[in-house]
């Protein structure tokens, strides 16, 4: 009992230094969304509460581009739930580790279930064969914080920068998406699901300018699911004929 605030402690510290470099490598992309939302509009209140309670990068960035082109809402709640289908896959996941959670505490995760959050946390609980919900909420918060003072800082610059998005600073979106993919290959399997997967959406895109994506990813993902299944039965007859 007596080592609980110390281990605590070390869980606390390691989730920060774990998700920190992410946190800063989006800090542009932080900065372009407070910027863009003031450009399109948005008063200095109302753009701070994109990041404060809607909290999703890529889906804030899409509905302020369509809010500003005058796109009827349903459309935009539609845009929002393709970009932001991918954490439904992250929930799957995270279920097996907080079923005996209370309501609240998987409420309070699931609010700062990010990308990044994820692949941390997933990590942390590869590395020491158990899940933290300590660790999870943490990282998961510290993002939260740091992408909220990103978006403060470009709603305060973009009085002072006309069309800051010109800069490029949408290129940390593609940096930090690969840093977290490169990061997790570790076997075939996973190296053709992305392979696949990115030269579909390359191939697609002139096809599918609403969907590409989302058909890429669930080609990728057949790909790499066959791929295991027939690695796992491969393993399995050579431990049956020894």
């Amino acid at each position: 009992m007596g080592n609980q605030p110390v281990e605590s402690r070390s869980v606390f510290w390691s989730a920060i230094a774990a998700i920190l470099p992410l946190s800063l490598a989006v800090v542009p992309w932080g900065v372009l969304t407070g910027a863009l939302a003031i450009q399109a509009g948005f008063s200095v209140m109302q753009a701070q509460c994109l990041s404060l309670l809607v909290f999703a990068g890529a889906a804030q960035i899409s509905g302020i581009s369509m809010i500003s082109a005058g796109v009827a809402a349903p459309s935009i709640w539609g845009s929002t739930v393709v970009i932001s289908s991918r954490h439904l896959l992250y929930s799957i996941v995270f279920r097996s580790h907080i079923d005996g959670l209370s309501f609240g505490k998987r409420v309070v995760l699931a609010f700062v279930l990010t990308d990044e959050m994820f692949v941390v946390s997933e990590a942390h609980t590869r590395k020491t064969g158990a899940f933290s919900y300590l660790f999870a909420l943490v990282s998961g918060f510290t993002f939260y914080v740091i992408w909220n003072l990103a978006t403060l800082v470009g709603i305060l610059a973009a009085g002072r920068f006309d069309q800051l998005g010109s800069y490029g600073l949408d290129f940390a979106i593609v940096a930090t998406f690969i840093a977290m993919t490169f990061d997790q290959l570790s076997s075939h399997p996973e190296i053709l699901t992305v392979l696949v997967a990115g030269a579909a959406a390359v191939l697609l895109k002139p096809y599918l300018h609403e969907s590409y994506i989302l058909v890429a990813s669930l080609m990728g993902m057949a790909v790499g699911y066959g791929l295991s299944q027939r690695k796992d039965s491969t393993v399995d007859s050579r431990g049956g004929s020894s």
